[in-house]
C-alpha cells in the first residue's frame, strides 16, 4: 500500500465534499435539523456528505470498512477501517460560523496510518500518514516550540451532553486561566487538533469524544511532531473517550494538572 499515494486520493475527495458543504451553506436553512440527542445535532447536509465519502472512499480502497457517524448500517472490517466524520462543527455550520471541517482517518487495526482534515471555509487541507510527516496544504508542519505553560494557548471543548466530570472541568479550566496565555474553544474537535499540528495551538484536551472527532486529527499531530495521549497518558484516546495533544515539550506539565483534577 503506498500511503502518500492513497493520502492524495483522499486529499482530493475531501475537497470535492468541502465543495458541497460550501455550496449547501448558501442556501442552508436552519429548521431542517434534527437533534439526535441533547446539544448533538445533525443535518441533511451531515448525511449526504458522508455518503459522498462512503462512497468515493469504497472506490479507493475496496477491501476497507467504515467507521462513521450518521451511519448505523456501515460494516467495520477486522484489518483496514475508514473513521469518518463527514462535517466536524455541525453546529457552527448551521449558524453560518465558518469553523468546520470534514474528516478522515484511516486505521489498519488500532493502529492509525492515515488522516485528513479540510477546512473548506479557508480551502486548509492539513494530512498525514504513518511516518511519512504532516502537511498543510502541500507543505510541512510542525508542531510549536513552546516550552512552557505560562506561556501557551490552550484549545478545549466544552462539555454539552456528557456533565460526569463537569464540575473538574470547570475546576481545571479556572486553573488555566491563571497559568497559560489564554484558551479557546472553537466548537471543532479535528480544527483544534489540526492547528497543534501547525503551531497555532500549544495543546488541546477534552473529553466525551468520539472515534471520528480525532482520529485523523491526532495522527497529524503525531507526524508533526506533537505527543498525543488520554488523561492517564495512555495511548486509548481514539476510543477512549478523553484526549490530550501537544507539542510534546508541555504534555508532562498539562499531564500533570489534568490528572489533578480528572
Amino acid at each position: 500500500m503506498q500511503k502518500d499515494k492513497l493520502v492524495q486520493e483522499v486529499v482530493a475527495l475531501s475537497r470535492e465534499v468541502g465543495r458541497y458543504l460550501l455550496s449547501e451553506r448558501k442556501s442552508f436553512d436552519p429548521q431542517l435539523i434534527e437533534e439526535k440527542s441533547f446539544n448533538n445535532l445533525v443535518s441533511y447536509v451531515d448525511k449526504t456528505a458522508e455518503k459522498q465519502f462512503i462512497s468515493g472512499l469504497k472506490e479507493i480502497l475496496p477491501i476497507a470498512g467504515f467507521i462513521a457517524e450518521e451511519s448505523e448500517d456501515i460494516y467495520r472490517e477486522k484489518e483496514f477501517n475508514w473513521i469518518i466524520d463527514p462535517l466536524d462543527g455541525t453546529t457552527n455550520y448551521i449558524c453560518n460560523l465558518p469553523i468546520y471541517c470534514t474528516s478522515v482517518a484511516l486505521a489498519k487495526g488500532d493502529e492509525i496510518i492515515i488522516g485528513v482534515i479540510y477546512d473548506p471555509t479557508h480551502n486548509e487541507c492539513f494530512y498525514a500518514w504513518k511516518n511519512g510527516g504532516a502537511f498543510l496544504n502541500g507543505s510541512p508542519i510542525s508542531v510549536s516550540p513552546t516550552q512552557n505553560l505560562i506561556r501557551s494557548l490552550v484549545a478545549t471543548g466544552f462539555p454539552y451532553d456528557d456533565f460526569d466530570r463537569y464540575e473538574e472541568y470547570i475546576r481545571f479550566l479556572g486553573t488555566l486561566t491563571k497559568k497559560t496565555r489564554g484558551l479557546r474553544r472553537l466548537g471543532s474537535a479535528a480544527i483544534d487538533l489540526a492547528y497543534v499540528a501547525c503551531g497555532r495551538f500549544d495543546t488541546f484536551y477534552e473529553y466525551g469524544l468520539n472515534a471520528w472527532d480525532v482520529a485523523a486529527g491526532a495522527l497529524i499531530v503525531k507526524e508533526a511532531g506533537g505527543k498525543v495521549t488520554d488523561f492517564k497518558g495512555k495511548e486509548d484516546f481514539v476510543f477512549g473517550k478523553e484526549i490530550l495533544a501537544s507539542n510534546s515539550l508541555l504534555h508532562p506539565e498539562m499531564l500533570s494538572q489534568i490528572q489533578t483534577y480528572f
